[in-house]
C-alpha cells in the first residue's frame, strides 16, 4: 500500500529570464535573486530556446519583440516541453493584439513596459503557487492510478503516516485495541488496515455498530441464539462473534453499548467462549476485538457510562485519528481519490478540479471529515456538466462560509484569538502576503495589521 507521500525538498524555485535589453535582465536578476529564485538569464530569444532545453523552469519571463526567436517562439516552446509551465510576456506599448494572440495561445499573463517591480513579484508568486498545484496535483493522480491494492489509508500527513506506523508494528499481536476519533475520520478503515496486516488476514473481518441496534437485538447479532429462545426463533443462529471465529470482530460505537451488555462483552473477553442466547451450551472463541468510538472515554468512564474492566481488557493500544481539519495536506489527494472511485461508479467522464475549488476545499473546516469530503465530491461529480469540478458544483454554503466555519477544537469552540488568527492568515494568503492590501480588506490600518502579525507570530 502506498502512503502517498512525497519528501519535500526546500530546493529553490527557478526561473528563466530571457530579454534583449541589459538593463531589465539585470534588474530582474538581482530582485528574484534576493527573493529567493535560481535565476537563469538570456539576453536573446535563441539563447532561452537552448536553455529551455536544457534545464527544467518553473517560471519564464520573455520579452515578447525579440530578433529571430521572439517571445511567441518560446511560448511554443515551453508549452511542447511542459503545458503547464507558466509564461509571462513583457511588452512595449502598442503591443495590444500581440498579447491578445499571446494570451489566447496560453500565456500566463503579461506585463506592459515600464512596470513595477513589485507586480512582476506578486506575479511570479501567483504563477509559482499555479504550476506547483498542478504538477503536485498530477503527480498524485498518477500515484492513486497506481494505488490499487489493499485497505486504503491514503495520507501525506506525517502524524498520520506515524499512526500507520504504528497500526502496522501492533497488527501482527493479538491484543485488542481501541480507536478514537470524530465521526467520519475512518475508524473502520483503520480497523479494516489493522487486520490486513495481522496474522488473522486470511480469516473474516466482521464489524457491527453498536449504536445502530437496540439491546436485544445487538445481543442476539453479536452472541446468536438456540432454537425456540424466544418467539419465532425456529431455527439455531450463529453470532457474530462466533462468525468471525479466527479472525477480527470490529465494535464501532462501542460507548453506545449498555452497561448490560458490557458486562456480558467483557465475560467474553475473559473466557474466550461465547453463550448463544436461549442456550446452556458454551463455544470456544478466538477472536481479535477492535472497537472504536467517537466519544470522549475518559469522560464516559469518569460518569459511570463505560466500566473501568471492559476499558482496560479493550484499551491494551489506543490508536487515535486526527480530524481532516488538522490533515489539511490531505485534502488534494483524497478529493482526487474520492473523484477516481465516483466517476468510475457514475461512469462519468470527470477528471480534474479547477483551483479555486481545491482553494475553497483547502480553506473548509470539514465537521464531517473525509465522510463530508466523499459525500461531496459524489455530489459535485452528479451536478457537473463537464470534464472538471467547478465551483457551480459545490454547495452553496461552501463557497459563502468556507473561512468562516468554527470547528470545536477538544471538544470546545474555537476562541475569538483562534477565530482572528485563522482570517488574518487567510487574507494575507488571498493577497500574496501584500500587508496594505490585507489592511485594507480587514478595516484596519497597516500598523494595526503589523502589531497583530507580531503578536500572532504570523511569519
Amino acid at each position: 500500500m502506498s502512503h502517498l507521500f512525497e519528501d519535500k525538498s526546500n530546493r529553490q524555485p527557478s526561473l528563466l529570464i530571457i530579454d534583449d535589453e541589459p538593463i531589465s535582465i539585470k534588474n530582474l536578476s538581482h530582485l528574484f535573486t534576493k527573493e529567493g529564485y535560481q535565476v537563469t538569464a538570456r539576453s536573446s530569444g535563441s539563447g532561452g530556446f537552448k536553455a529551455l532545453e536544457d534545464k527544467t523552469f518553473d517560471v519564464v519571463i520573455t520579452d515578447l519583440k525579440m530578433d529571430k526567436v521572439d517571445g511567441m517562439g518560446i511560448l511554443k516552446q515551453a508549452q511542447t516541453i511542459d503545458p503547464d509551465l507558466p509564461v509571462i510576456m513583457l511588452t512595449g506599448h502598442g503591443s495590444y493584439e500581440s498579447v491578445v494572440q499571446a494570451m489566447k495561445m496560453g500565456a500566463y499573463h503579461y506585463l506592459t513596459k515600464p512596470y513595477q517591480l513589485d507586480d512582476m513579484r506578486e506575479l511570479v508568486k501567483n504563477a509559482l503557487e499555479l504550476v506547483t498545484l498542478k504538477r503536485e496535483n498530477k503527480r498524485l493522480k498518477t500515484q492513486l492510478n497506481e494505488d490499487n491494492i489493499g485497505p486504503k489509508i491514503i495520507t501525506q500527513d506525517p502524524v498520520t503516516l506515524r499512526l500507520l506506523d504504528t497500526m502496522k508494528q501492533i497488527a501482527p499481536s493479538d491484543c485488542s485495541i481501541i480507536i478514537t476519533g470524530e465521526s467520519g475520520t475512518g475508524k473502520e478503515l483503520a480497523a479494516r488496515f489493522i487486520h490486513a496486516n495481522s496474522q488473522r488476514k486470511s480469516q473474516p473481518f466482521i464489524g457491527i455498530n453498536c449504536g445502530a441496534l437496540q439491546e436485544e437485538l445487538l445481543a442476539n447479532e453479536l452472541f446468536g441464539h438456540e432454537k425456540g429462545a424466544y418467539t419465532g426463533a425456529n431455527n439455531s443462529h450463529q453470532g457474530l462473534i462466533e462468525a468471525a471465529n479466527g479472525g477480527t470482530l470490529f465494535l464501532d460505537e462501542i460507548a453506545e453499548m449498555s452497561l448490560n451488555m458490557q458486562v456480558k462483552l467483557l465475560r467474553i473477553l475473559q473466557e474466550n467462549e461465547v453463550q448463544r442466547l436461549g442456550g446452556t451450551k458454551t463455544y470456544k472463541t478466538n477472536v481479535r476485538f477492535l472497537a472504536a468510538t467517537n466519544r470522549d472515554l475518559e469522560l464516559e468512564l469518569s460518569e459511570g457510562r463505560f466500566r473501568q474492566d471492559l476499558f482496560y481488557r479493550l484499551n491494551i493500544i489506543q490508536i487515535h485519528l486526527p480530524p481532516l481539519s488538522e490533515r489539511k495536506n490531505d485534502i488534494p489527494i483524497l478529493a482526487y481519490h474520492f473523484l477516481k472511485k465516483h466517476t468510475q461508479n457514475i461512469n462519468k467522464d470527470v477528471i480534474d478540479f479547477t483551483p479555486d475549488v481545491l482553494d475553497i476545499l483547502n480553506q473548509y473546516g470539514f465537521p464531517g471529515n473525509i465522510r463530508e469530503l466523499e459525500n461531496l465530491i459524489e455530489r459535485a461529480i452528479v451536478l457537473s456538466t463537464d470534464n472538471k469540478i467547478t465551483l457551480n458544483q459545490l454547495p452553496p454554503g461552501l463557497t459563502e462560509n468556507a473561512v468562516s466555519v468554527m470547528r470545536f477544537n477538544k471538544n470546545k469552540l474555537p476562541t475569538l484569538d483562534e477565530q482572528e488568527i485563522k482570517y488574518i492568515k487567510w487574507v494575507l494568503d488571498k493577497c500574496g502576503g501584500n500587508r496594505t492590501k490585507a489592511a485594507d480588506i480587514l478595516g484596519i490600518d497597516r500598523v494595526s495589521l503589523w502589531r497583530k502579525i507580531k503578536k500572532y507570530e504570523l511569519n
